[in-house]
Parts: C-alpha cells; structure tokens; sequence
C-alpha cells in the first residue's frame, strides 16, 4: 500500500480523489469507484500499490500497438481495479476486482520490474496494461521514472478516463499509448461504463498534442454502437483533431462478463474498417485471426508493407528510412 497521489482532505475525515473524473468522495474505509484506492484514516491510501495480476514479455503487437516499433517485444504488468464499470469487459477478473478479493497476485518493488525488464537485452521497455493502469498511478509513474532514466520506453493501455492533471505528470515518462475509446455517445459511457465521453477525448487530445505515440482501439457491439453515422463522426473527429495518420484498431466483440449480446459478426466489422479508411491511413481489425486487415498498407501506392499474422511480423516493405521500399512514400511508423 501506498499513500495516494491527487486527492484532498474535505473534512470530518472524509477524502476527495481528483485523480479521474469520478473525483470520489469517500468516507472512512469506503473505496472510490476504481475498487483500489480506499480512505484509511482519513488518508487516500492506493491498496494495489506493488500488486501485480500478470508480468511477461509480450509482443507489441499485443498491446495492440502496429506502429510503435514494430516486431518488438515489451515487459508488460498489470495489476487490478479499474475506473470505469463496463458491462461486457473483456478482463473482469482484475478489473471488476478489490484487493480484499483478489488473492492470487505478487507483489513487485518498482526496482524489481525494471530489473526484471532488463533480463531480456532485446526488450523495448515496460507496457503498463491489462487493467486500468490510471488506478495503479503511484506505482506506474514511479516505474516508468525508473525506467525512462534507464533509456526504455514505457507504453499505457488505458481507457483514457483521467483528470488533466495526473495525465500531464505521466506524460513525459510515456512513449505509446493506445487509448480505448469505447463509444461516440456520451449516453454510451454513462450507461453502458458509468464515465463520460468527453474527458477520454481531452485525454486523446492531450496526448497528440504533446506528441506522443497514439493508437486507438474501438471494441465494436453489436446494438450499443454500431450505429454508422454515430461511428461516421467518430472516425471523423479523429481525422480532424488528431490526424489522419491516427493508428485506429477496430476490434471485434465477444460476450464476457454481464453482457450476452451476441458476438460481431465479420460484415459488420469489414463494413466499418471501409468506413473507417475512408477517413483514417491505418485501419486494423482486433480478434480476427488471419486477416488481411492486420497489415500496415502504403497510403501511397497500396501496396503491403508490413505483413502480420497473428504476432509473426514481416517488415520487407520498409526501408531504413521508414519509407516504402516500393515508391518512397513515409510510413508512419515510431
């Protein structure tokens, strides 16, 4: 445990987190809506500092992050908790989670994630996902300082839902990050994850501005938002605040958790990735195994320059400069 970072003393012992939009106020021994940052003593106390759910070298791809050093691999941790409340999470089992409940974790120093990324000599750096990493806050960024120093890139899988204030300290610690935004309505994120659309776009926002790596995923639900103009405007506004060149990942449903909806069908998932292209450069598919739709295709002259099938990568249609080998054209590559 560690004493928490953005939050303030109202009073009678009550606490105020501002470290996401929820900006909880808690009472003694209540937990915010995360599950993990709990008020002990009239202190805001974040429970899962140094608790890690899962820690393993993965590939990039994984992430998913098609171009942030392509064919590499990362030390990816996790812990558990999360701040939004999704119906159909893909994680529940560490994100729907208390550390009262969760009891197969180990816990890990800071120190002792960065000595564990640099076992491997070709590892990039350290990837904080699997669940939220916004409510693991204290201990990401004192990794991520750890590790920056050390010259490793640090990547955040997050679903963007986080005060400004929190975001732009973490911020020149990160390299990457894939955002998921979920939906285009708001009334999306208040009934279906109990948050709120427009701080995930502040947050995007943000992130392009200080010109940090971006990648965005899109979880397509059959009924919940899979309206076409809806999804229309949202690849729109992508392409006019935060460019075309904006890596977008449109992944495929599955039931899990408190949701049975029937799971994407692939006409509707190859309908929105055309939509989708019309708008954006770098349009992928997510959880479907062996499409073509994986590979990174030249906006130039169209023709295939990095293959991937599932997580075997194959770069020949790059050249050094980050070009495409076959007419010049910059790929837009990290």
């Amino acid at each position: 445990m560690r004493q928490a970072l953005y939050f303030e003393e109202i009073g009678n012992q009550e606490v105020q987190c501002h470290l996401c939009p929820h900006n909880c106020t808690l009472g003694l021994n209540k937990r915010g809506n995360c599950r993990v940052r709990k008020n002990i003593d009239g202190k805001l106390i974040s429970e899962n500092f140094g608790l890690c759910s899962s820690i393993q070298f993965d590939p990039i791809e994984k992430k998913p992050l098609y171009h942030f050093y392509p064919g590499s691999h990362i030390l990816s941790i996790g812990s558990i908790g999360c701040n939004l409340n999704c119906n159909f999470c893909q994680n529940c089992e560490i994100s729907q989670t208390s550390v009262d409940q969760y009891l197969t974790g180990h816990y890990y120093e800071p120190e002792d994630v960065v000595s564990k990324a640099r076992e491997y000599p070709e590892n990039l750096g350290i990837a904080f996902t699997y669940n939220e990493p916004t409510v693991y806050f204290e201990y990401m960024i004192e990794i991520a300082r750890q590790s920056k120093d050390l010259g490793m890139k640090n990547v955040m899988v997050s679903n963007g839902f986080i005060n400004q204030d929190p975001l732009h300290e973490v911020l020149p610690y990160i390299d990457g990050f894939n955002i998921d935004l979920k939906a285009f309505t708001d009334s999306f994120y208040k009934n279906i994850t109990n948050g709120n659309l427009e701080p995930v776009k502040e947050t995007l926002r943000a992130i392009s501005k200080a010109g940090k790596h971006l990648e965005i995923t899109n979880l397509l639900i059959p009924s919940q938002n899979d309206e076409l103009d809806e999804f229309t405007g949202m690849v729109a506004w992508i392409r006019d605040e935060l460019g075309s060149d904006t890596v977008l990942h449109l992944s495929r449903y599955f039931p899990a958790y408190k949701s049975n909806i029937q799971k994407t069908s692939l006409g509707l998932l190859f309908n929105f990735c055309e939509t989708a292209r019309q708008y954006l450069s770098y349009v992928y598919l997510g959880n479907v195994t062996g499409s073509e739709s994986q590979n990174t295709i030249c906006s130039g002259c169209g023709k295939i320059v990095i293959s991937r099938y599932g997580y075997f990568i194959q770069k020949n249609g790059i050249d050094p400069n980050g070009n495409c080998s076959h007419c010049n054209n910059k790929i837009v590559i990290s």
